[in-house]
């Protein structure tokens, strides 16, 4: 593990590091200087030449690289990269409770949960580092970008692990709501349990026959007055698309899913379809005061597409 980074959060983002390699005795030296080997290590991904120059390569000691300086083994280096523009995703963060160390909020459609691929600065993670003064915010659980509703999150380092392992261990109670056609021959409630599998490169996640149970989810007619019908969902388990995928097998596929039953070609700066389905209450037994919680969302199905600018409120 690298040191402690010598370079402030940028965006609610941390900075990445680099680590020169130790000298190979058995081989002659490939780097006279620093910068030759930042050269080499990062060229393919950032402006090298311009980062040195911009004083944007930092050592341990917060110090700037300067290209002349010798080549030194084992020096972790630290940067910030430039961030692509991202489409400014409309909707509240609603806030619903904050503690010592607790965050806990309403997240709306299309808002990644996590940095990752085009969903950077837009993501539940770094807007709230930074709205919040929160550093070392970070999820619990994760919500897929497209479903809206209940995400915990702990507000430091030192209160993730407790929580987390609540979660990996199933004794958090999770409540979702979805909008789907209504199929008055299917006989509700109904247990789902089957194999699902997702696979590197593929949108959708796959059922595997005959492969033992890993996903597990209740299925219950909340409302119906003709069509479409509101369900009332309830995972035991937490796999990828596991809600979708189980409405799905069940015949009745979750309104404005962009992934099943077919795969929509939908432009990454197009909101006006939320996927019907809200993560609508957590509950679990506080692990380090032992208090019951319970969390429900602010938001109701069917959820319509939230227009204006992006923001962040507190919920009475």
């Amino acid at each position: 593990m690298p040191p402690r980074s010598p370079l402030p959060q940028r965006h609610g983002l941390d900075a990445a590091w680099v680590c020169t390699p130790e000298r190979d005795p058995s081989r002659p030296q490939p780097w006279s200087t620093m910068g030759a080997w930042l050269a080499e290590r990062l060229a393919e991904f950032v402006d090298v030449t311009g980062f040195l120059v911009g004083e944007r390569f930092a050592y341990e000691t917060g110090t700037f690289v300067v290209s002349s300086d010798p080549y030194r083994p084992h020096t972790f280096v630290w940067f910030h990269r430039d961030l692509a523009a991202e489409a400014v995703v409309p909707g509240t963060i609603h806030v619903i409770h904050r503690d010592e160390r607790l965050v806990v909020i309403d997240k709306p459609a299309f808002l990644s949960t996590i940095p990752r691929g085009r969903h950077v600065v837009q993501s539940v993670v770094v807007r709230l580092r930074a709205e919040l003064g929160l550093p070392e915010l970070s999820p619990l659980h994760r919500l897929d970008r497209v479903t809206s509703g209940v995400l915990v999150l702990a507000t430091e380092r030192r209160w993730r692990g407790a929580y987390q392992s609540m979660f990996q261990r199933g004794e958090v109670a999770k409540t979702y709501r979805a909008l789907a056609p209504a199929r008055p021959e299917l006989e509700l409630p109904v247990t789902v349990r089957n194999h699902l599998s997702t696979r590197r490169g593929q949108w959708q996640a796959e059922v595997v026959p005959d492969a033992p149970v890993n996903a597990e989810s209740l299925i219950e007619l909340e409302t119906s007055l003709g069509s479409p019908a509101v369900y009332r969902l309830t995972p035991s388990t937490g796999r990828t698309h596991q809600l979708r995928m189980h409405m799905l097998g069940l015949g009745i596929p979750i309104i404005d899913d962009p992934l099943y039953p077919v795969v929509r070609d939908v432009a990454i700066d197009d909101f006006c379809r939320p996927l019907q389905l809200l993560a609508s209450a957590v509950s679990f037994t506080d692990p380090i005061d032992g208090h019951p919680r319970h969390f429900d969302s602010v938001r109701t199905l069917p959820l319509l597409p939230e227009t204006g600018a992006s923001e962040t409120a507190a919920s009475e």
